[in-house]
Parts: structure tokens; sequence; C-alpha cells
């Protein structure tokens, strides 16, 4: 049996569920109120998880022309409230206003979620998508780290949860697609190797959206060069670039060093997806051959 496990938002991460969603609840009440006033996302931060994008969020947020989602980077609408109304969804986001700023959230699930697409496409079909990709291998270890910590996890080591990962992921992304009222625990906490399939997400995003409206990050260029980084992505969401005073890594873990027969193992294990990213992205990344900083 799983440990206690999170809140439903960031900002109810300390607290039990329950308590979490009437909290929430409350806040957007009046705000949906004028919800029919309130303008959809102008962009979406897709993922992936452990990839730096809360960094990414908070950075562009800080733009005098972007105003972030209400009351935190996640409303978490295309995964794990997709039944809501659209109203509901509204009420986390800006009053529309000609001339006024853009806005925004993201979910690292987006990327990886089998139903998410499709579901975007429809209800934002101009929406711009950015998603930050990170070494599988330091991704999928900084991802245990994150699940056990926060009580997802029941593995104590990350070795026994990679034997684990491949039953308790068995089926799960079909079962997603036949029943839309089904969600997967370990499809969104288990995924350590899965996730770092980047082509294979990156495949099912493009059948429903123009290669133009999604832009791809890597994370260790970014974070070695965060002001470039942020600025091309200010580019890309028709901003005038803006530098900012500092550039701090949010929500980065420190935890021991993986062993060495494990980062081998995964390094074998990502060795084809990862030809076939580069092949996709006409670069080879050099994942195999360093580290990347924690986020």
């Amino acid at each position: 049996m799983a440990r206690e496990r999170g809140a439903a938002n960031d900002n109810y991460s300390n607290l039990p569920r329950p308590v979490a969603v009437l909290g929430l609840e409350a806040m957007l009440l009046p705000r949906r109120l004028t919800a029919g006033r309130r303008r959809l996302p102008d962009f979406l931060i897709i993922g992936g998880q452990r990839c730096g994008t809360t960094s990414l969020y908070r950075y562009l947020v800080a733009h005098p022309g972007v105003a972030g989602a209400y009351p935190s980077k996640g409303a978490h609408y295309f995964d794990k409230h997709a039944g809501r109304s659209l109203g509901w969804y509204r009420a986390h986001f800006p009053l529309a206003r000609d001339g006024g700023p853009i806005t925004g959230e993201g979910s690292p699930y987006y990327m990886f979620h089998p139903r998410v697409p499709e579901h975007v496409a429809r209800v934002l079909p101009d929406v711009r998508l950015i998603a930050m990709l990170r070494d599988p291998v330091e991704r999928a270890y900084s991802h245990y780290q994150q699940e056990y910590a926060r009580g997802f996890e029941d593995s104590g080591t990350f070795e026994q949860a990679l034997d684990l990962e491949p039953q308790r992921l068995d089926g799960e992304r079909e079962r997603m697609l036949a029943d839309p009222g089904y969600d997967s625990y370990s499809l969104q906490h288990h995924s350590y190797m899965a996730r770092g399939d980047y082509i294979d997400q990156i495949e099912a995003w493009l059948a429903h959206v123009p290669a133009q409206r999604l832009l791809i990050v890597y994370a260790e260029q970014f974070f070695a060069d965060p002001r470039g980084g942020v600025e091309e992505v200010q580019r890309f969401l028709g901003l005038e670039p803006a530098a900012l005073p500092e550039y701090r890594a949010h929500n980065a873990r420190s935890y021991a060093p993986m062993l060495p027969a494990t980062r081998e193992r995964l390094n074998q294990r990502f060795a084809e997806p990862n030809r076939r990213l580069y092949a996709h992205l006409g670069r080879d990344l050099g994942w195999s051959v360093h580290q990347s900083a924690a986020v």
C-alpha cells in the first residue's frame, strides 16, 4: 500500500487531498462567476517531469507581458480534471482585455498522458506548446527521488522501482485510452523509464498539433544559459525579450549519486529511443556522455 499521497494542487502539497481540493474550489468560486469573461491560455508547458518546467514557468510569469495561472502553475485540467467544465478551467486565468498580458499554465504530466494531446488540440486550437527534455537517465533518477520523497513510491531503491516498472505500467496506457474515466496511478507516478521515451511522446503530440506551435527546450542547454533560453521562449510566445535580475533554479533536489551499474543499465535502455529522437531533431544531444545539473 502506498504511503500517504500528496495533494491535488501545488499550493496545497502539504495538505491531505480532500482538504486541498476543497481549498482550491473555495479559491476558484468567486472567479467562476466571471469565467465567461476570462481568457483561455495562450501557452502550455507540457513537460517533461523533472526537466526544469517549474523554473521556466516562473521565469516566464516574471515578464510584464505574462499573467500566470491562479492559484499556481498547473490547473491540471487536461490530465487530472478533464471531466470538469471549461468554465472551471477559465477561472484559473485573467480577465480577457485588449492589449492585456498573455497567460498560460503547465503540467509535467501533459506531455506523457495518452489522452491529453487530442483534448488540447480540440479545446485550444491555437495554443503554443513548450516541451522541456532532459537526459532521460538523469530525469528518471530525479523522478524517483521526488516520488519517494512525496510518498508516491514505496520501493526503497531506485533499482527496485525500475524492476517493477514494466509490471506496474503493463496495459495502463491502453486502458486509459479505452476508458476516459480511468486514471492510472502508476502511469503518473511510476513511469521512470517510460517518460524518457521522448520521441514517442513528441510524435503523439505532432499527430494533433502543427510542429511550428511546439517548441522543444533542452534542459542542459537551458540551464547553462538561462537568459538565452528564456529569451528564446519569450520570442516563441511573441514577447519582447526581457532579462530577469536572477535565474534561480526552482524545485531542485539533492540526492546521492546513481550507482554506476544502474547508469549503464539505463544508458543501454535509452540508446534506441535517443537515436530515434536525435534523428527526428537532426542533432545529437550527447546524453550518454555527460551528467546534467540536478533539477
